[in-house]
């Protein structure tokens, strides 16, 4: 059967006539109707539409005046599962036959989509830039007749864009194998990283197509300060001087950096009276989903989240976005900050920021990134978001000018044009000397210095102490901890206490230490109880059952690979892959994709090899 509006427009090649019948669409945005134009002829196109500015329809579109005239489906590259499947929802509801290949469905469900594609059936197909890359996969993509090539968040292509991820790459490859007109679409990048997309695409000649990136409605402003106290009290008061203690209209979204302090600011929240919850990658897929249920239907107007929380976001009733901590670049702001006032009412954006800010974010970056180039785009993209947040010039015409699109007259309405933006407080020389400075890498002896003192802790303590107690400080508090007495005390005292509480961080942060308490987080060694135990509860432990032998298996493999990589062993997997690949036992890839922490990519890596584990522990 075929789809209803196919039933229509059978046929017909007309793109107004198809944006009206089925998208409802009378007027274009700014930008919509040269790259639907551009594309519809066949052009090779680049799209930079500021946040909300519409940009899958310049490639839905078109998709449908192809199919109308016969041609076969679009092919749409995705970053995220929930954003491919908010599309693909969004189409089926106008009739369109849309599907999604993603590692979050069953083999059934797969199967049919399959199915769909190679009947003919299919009007979108949206996957992942990991899926795009298999070269079975490619090639029955060519037996489809795949007739457009869309690829969304095109940032994540370029080395020098925010979200870059090495899969997006391959996508040069995908385009040359498909040879069909190709566009890639963003929100967020800066010429230079424009050029490098087009380049990477090998895109033929594009008709480059730029929407202006001024957002009269947004209140834009920055606000410098150090402590989490001042950050808090400033969030508590816009809050409420905008209605959010009570029950009513509009939402909010405070972003943090770290899953850590998301969880803390939504506490701190919670205690001043405040309906809201938290979001970030480390909870479980059914927190996540209350958190966000509860956020869509107003039972919390407020959400504390991580940037975990973006791609697709699309409330029109966002009237309050804060950045409690900066993001990593102007382009991450300017994505999450764009979120607000989708409906075209008044929006306030705020960004607290101040030299704390710069520590996390460098720490960030050393985590994430494994060479020397992504690690010095970081520190220039922080640069830019350090020079934007102290500019005495309007917010707007900064961001505007960043993205090489130039805002002619000032907005009149961030903090800068209404006079009420504050200078960041002056800072003496020796504090200008010691933020510059980079942060270094302690190296593995000086990590296990902090582990063997975490160890020898009477009770969990600040990281920060902790920190102060390894350079040799002798403050009284530190005594009263007894963080005198540890044999570690000045073990450290050469150390920079940025790189200390950095290398704290990351041995939190799946590593040999742990987070206790909750209001006031503090470090301690993981597995460790807190009190001693008595004699019957040692006798205990040491009963524990023993590992397994494909548990042995999988740890050895797992040593190995991190040697040979150079990894931390938690980079190749976690121990808690280990234990839900033993109680699973799968038999297949697909059942293997299916454990949580063992994405697609971990699945072509080290697939095969695993499976193998669990054939021959079965058979020994």
């Amino acid at each position: 059967m075929e789809p209803l509006w196919r039933e229509r427009f059978n046929g017909s090649c007309d793109a107004a006539a198809i944006l009206r019948g089925v998208f409802g669409f009378q007027t274009l945005r700014a930008g919509q109707q040269a790259a639907i134009d551009a594309f519809c002829a066949g052009r090779d196109v680049q799209v930079l539409l500021a946040t909300g500015g519409g940009k899958s329809l310049c490639y839905q579109a078109p998709a449908l005046v192809r199919r109308a005239c016969g041609k076969g489906p679009a092919l749409v590259i995705s970053p995220l599962i929930a954003l491919m499947q908010d599309q693909v929802e969004a189409l089926l509801a106008k009739g369109v036959c849309a599907g999604a290949l993603h590692s979050s469905q069953d083999e059934l469900v797969q199967r049919e989509v399959l199915a769909h594609l190679m009947t003919g059936k299919l009007d979108l197909l949206y996957i992942s830039p990991e899926r795009a890359c298999g070269p079975g996969f490619r090639q029955l993509l060519l037996r489809a007749g795949i007739s457009l090539l869309a690829i969304d968040e095109a940032h994540c292509i370029s080395q020098w864009g925010h979200d870059f991820r090495p899969e997006y790459l391959r996508l040069g490859e995908l385009k040359a194998l498909l040879g069909v007109p190709t566009m890639a679409l963003t929100a967020t990048a800066t010429p230079r990283v424009m050029d490098e997309i087009a380049k990477a695409l090998a895109l033929i000649d594009p008709v480059v197509v730029r929407s202006g990136f001024d957002r009269p409605n947004l209140h834009f402003s920055t606000h410098a300060l150090g402590s989490q106290a001042e950050r808090l009290s400033t969030l508590i008061r816009v809050l409420r001087e905008h209605g959010f203690s009570q029950l009513g209209p509009g939402r909010a979204i405070v972003y943090c950096a770290t899953r850590k302090k998301a969880e803390t600011v939504a506490h701190e929240l919670k205690a001043a009276g405040f309906a809201c919850g938290h979001y970030h990658a480390g909870r479980t897929d059914l927190a996540r989903e209350r958190a966000v249920r509860a956020y869509g239907t107003g039972r919390a107007r407020i959400l504390v989240a991580t940037n975990a929380f973006g791609m697709g976001v699309d409330y029109p009733d966002i009237r309050v976005i804060a950045h409690f901590q900066a993001p990593s670049s102007l382009e991450a702001y300017y994505q999450e900050a764009g979120r607000a006032g989708r409906d075209g009412q008044e929006a306030h954006c705020l960004l607290f920021w101040g030299p704390g800010d710069r520590v996390v974010q460098s720490f960030l970056a050393r985590h994430s990134s494994r060479d020397g180039t992504r690690l010095a785009w970081h520190e220039q993209a922080f640069a830019a978001l350090e020079h934007y947040a102290a500019a005495g010039t309007c917010r707007q015409q900064s961001l505007c000018a960043h993205f090489g699109v130039p805002l002619v007259s000032p907005c009149g309405v961030c903090d800068v044009c209404l006079g009420t933006a504050k200078p960041p407080p002056p800072i003496t020389a020796e504090e200008a000397t010691r933020n510059a400075a980079p942060i270094e890498s302690l190296d593995d002896e000086q990590r296990q210095l902090i582990v063997s003192a975490a160890g020898n802790l009477r009770r969990p303590v600040g990281k920060a102490k902790l920190a102060k107690a390894l350079r040799g400080s002798h403050d009284k508090s530190l005594r009263r901890l007894g963080l005198w007495e540890i044999p570690e005390h000045g073990c450290l005292a050469g150390v920079d206490e940025r790189s200390i509480l950095a290398a704290i961080d990351e041995l939190l942060d799946g590593g040999p230490l742990e987070h206790r308490g909750q209001k006031y987080p503090t470090v301690w060694l993981k597995g460790r109880p807190v009190r001693h135990s008595s004699p019957d509860a040692t006798v205990r432990r040491r009963r524990r059952p023993v590992d397994s032998d494909l548990k042995k298996a999988l740890e050895s493999f797992r040593r190995r690979t991190a040697r040979a990589l150079r990894w931390k062993t938690y980079m190749v997997f976690s121990r808690a892959v280990i234990d839900q690949i033993d109680t699973l036992r799968p038999a297949s890839l697909w059942e293997l994709s299916q454990v949580r922490g063992f994405g697609d990519k971990r699945v072509a890596r080290y697939g095969q090899e695993i499976l193998d584990l669990v054939r021959n522990s079965q058979t020994s």
